[in-house]
């Protein structure tokens, strides 16, 4: 058993990205129930309460280990974590944010903390403060992304080298070539988002995990949110963003990430994925993606 099996309690490595709305319990659990570790998002979160149901419809389809994603700059996510821990969730990656004031918090709840950093110093800072593992996430990845944009062939190795505790790796990992390549950077698990929007069990509309199989290899753009940027998918959207012919207010929003995540109006929103889609070909069961990753023999999509 390696130390992130350990860590997660799960039959494999992989880790299932916080992936916002669309993180919904049927795929959660579709995840742990595959031998993998599912994940809950709570980055556009605005309630406690709904937050505990979507905890409590995840243990009913499922009794595997599964876990939560915080993201600092939700001022509720403090409160996140009190109901997670009364509801027995026991590890939680971090993301979105320094973790400075968030572990101390989720020490004295009892939980395994697990930090999602873009850069060697922030990954050292976070072992400083006693995070139990690192998910060293390259800019290859989709969703929020600092402003440093290391690749994760060079990010990886790198927090591998710099800390003691486990690595995780996450950017432009989809397939079991992904994930042997990470393993052979020093990566003792990975973290998978993109994949997973494209899956049977994800509620995300039928329109955005098809943009994503139609994508192509330069179909995703970074889009400057002023304090971060985003990777998303190159919708009409995306292109005027790009281009500075339009600002980010309003496309960021709970209401827009709802419309074009989940409601299909893809121009309502940005849709965050990573280049990783290039490589995505179809729409099958988490479980199909979860055991050809795991496979000493990588099967092609159909």
């Amino acid at each position: 058993m390696s130390r992130v099996t350990e860590l997660l309690g799960s039959r494999y490595p992989i880790i299932q990205g916080a992936m916002g709305v669309i993180c919904n319990p049927e795929l959660v659990a579709a995840v742990s129930e595959a031998g993998a570790f599912g994940l809950l998002a709570t980055a556009f979160a605005q309630d406690p309460e709904a937050v505990r149901s979507q905890v409590q419809a995840t243990k009913k389809l499922t009794n595997k280990p599964f876990g939560a994603n915080l993201f600092v700059m939700n001022p509720l996510a403090q409160e996140f974590a009190k109901v997670f821990a009364e509801e027995g969730v026991k590890t939680v990656t971090v993301s979105g944010g320094s973790p400075k004031a968030l572990i101390p918090f989720l020490r004295e709840l009892g939980m395994k903390i697990i930090v999602v950093v873009p850069t060697v110093g922030v990954a050292q800072g976070a072992e400083g403060l006693d995070a139990d593992a690192i998910v060293a996430e390259g800019a290859e990845s989709g969703g929020v992304q600092g402003l440093k944009g290391v690749s994760t062939m060079v990010l990886v190795p790198a927090v591998v080298d710099a800390v003691k505790v486990p690595v995780i790796a996450a950017g432009g990992i989809g397939d079991s070539r992904g994930y042997k390549a990470a393993m052979a950077l020093g990566a003792e698990g990975v973290q998978v988002g993109t994949r997973f929007i494209a899956t049977k069990e994800c509620i995300a509309n039928a329109m955005y995990k098809e943009r994503i199989v139609e994508s192509g290899d330069t179909g995703t753009g970074l889009v400057d949110m002023g304090r971060f940027r985003i990777r998303a998918l190159r919708t009409q959207l995306v292109e005027k963003m790009i281009k500075g012919e339009m600002g980010p207010d309003n496309i960021f929003t709970p209401a827009a990430v709802e419309a074009a995540w989940v409601k299909g109006d893809l121009e309502a929103g940005v849709l965050p994925a990573g280049q990783v889609a290039g490589l995505i070909s179809g729409i099958p069961a988490v479980r199909e993606i979860i055991e050809e990753m795991v496979s000493l023999n990588r099967r092609r999509e159909g």
